[in-house]
């Protein structure tokens, strides 16, 4: 466990992408990945070498001005945030946040599920890669599932990955499961790709058991 962490970035915006979309949040932006997608927006924080390591509670007092600004939940992203040991992380936000009059700040990650899991989070979101599947944790828990399209490929990935999660189930237990939306099924077009964009419409149209995520910060210019 870790007392501080290497911080890309942080900062108070909408969620724009998946169930939460649309709401105030604070992002914290972990360096460091392994996972390696050709396609990400984000290669600048693969190297943790290059950016600081910086104590945790100096990343909560950001988190708390945050709140008190509006933020309703703190997302943690990267990179691959389970990269590093979060469970001091986590432990620390729900402590530093904890007040009187409100409960602690709610927790959010966004991982491809490809390490141990650590921390608390009240939301993960899981974004699982071909070329590199997820734990078993991941998919008995998450809440939601996002799948990125580029090509035909990751259709069937997501078939496959949809499957997996429901072997995880009693059939008795899925039905009850899906009604209550413990499991929400996105596909989300990669940026500026037509084919992604093409496949995924269409399939969610003939699938109304999947939904389609959008970037909506990249629409808005937000951060």
């Amino acid at each position: 466990m870790t007392n501080f962490l290497p911080l890309v970035e942080q900062f108070h915006s909408l969620q724009g992408e998946g169930y939460h979309a649309g709401k105030s949040a604070f992002f914290v932006r972990l360096a460091g990945c392994r996972v390696g997608c050709s396609w990400c927006d984000t290669k600048h924080s693969w190297d943790e070498k290059k950016y600081p390591s910086i104590s945790i509670k100096k990343i909560i007092d950001r988190i708390k001005i945050a709140r008190e600004k509006g933020a309703s939940f703190c997302v943690i992203t990267g990179g691959e945030p389970l990269q590093h040991n979060l469970d001091n992380f986590c432990k620390a936000i729900k402590q530093m946040t904890m007040e009187e009059d409100q409960n602690s700040m709610k927790i959010h990650i966004e991982t491809s599920g490809v390490n141990a899991i650590s921390g608390s989070f009240d939301w993960i979101t899981l974004s699982p890669k071909r070329h590199s599947p997820p734990k078993n944790y991941f998919l008995k828990n998450c809440n939601e599932i996002k799948i990125i399209i580029n090509e035909v490929k990751d259709i069937e990935f997501a078939i496959q990955i949809k499957k997996e999660i429901l072997k995880q189930y009693q059939f008795s237990k899925i039905q009850d499961s899906l009604k209550k939306e413990d499991k929400i099924f996105y596909l989300q077009p990669a940026w500026n790709n037509s084919n992604g964009f093409s496949l995924a419409i269409d399939f969610v149209k003939n699938n109304p058991d999947w939904k389609l995520s959008l970037q909506t910060h990249k629409y808005l210019k937000i951060k």
